[in-house]
């Protein structure tokens, strides 16, 4: 049995915070804002497993009202969806993800963002696809506001 799911997430960019992207930290002059570290990417994925697996969402299972889950590692996050989704007797099949971002270029930090995830879930580097896009300068994207990412997951039930 197979199950596809789907995960959206943006985040604010402002100057004075850290920018966590795909478990991994980029260097530039603005970072992502957030009740927790505010990993655009690992949040979409979140999403997606959530979702495919038929579980409240990330907003549901990890509450931003919650003081438990301020300034949380989102790596932290991901691998207690992990054994939601083993707890449900899923598997992940792979994961596609897209960020879009105008600035800064992170073709650079994917393998190193591929590996951590990888780790992180327990699967193969081999199983995840990042791909980075821009927004051709369009929108709050565009303008150096915020990132967007956008994941999908395919579960296969464990024999």
């Amino acid at each position: 049995m197979f199950r596809i799911g789907f995960g959206f997430d943006t985040h604010k960019l402002d100057e004075n915070h850290e920018f966590w992207l795909g478990g991994v930290l980029i260097a530039h002059s603005k970072g992502t804002t957030g009740h927790s570290d505010a990993d655009t990417l690992i949040h979409a994925i979140i999403d997606a497993l959530l979702g495919a697996a038929g579980l409240p969402d990330i907003g549901n299972q990890f509450p931003d009202t919650s003081p438990e889950f301020k300034g949380i590692d989102s790596k932290v996050l991901l691998s207690h969806t992990m054994d939601l989704i083993s707890g449900k007797g899923f598997a992940i099949g792979n994961i596609d993800s897209t960020i879009v971002l105008q600035s800064p270029k992170i073709s650079g930090y994917i393998p190193a963002m591929t590996e951590t995830l990888a780790a992180v879930m327990k699967i193969e580097a081999s199983q995840i696809s990042i791909k980075a896009k821009t927004s051709e300068k369009l929108g709050f994207i565009g303008r150096e506001e915020g990132i967007s990412a956008y994941a999908v997951v395919l579960l296969q039930k464990e024999k």
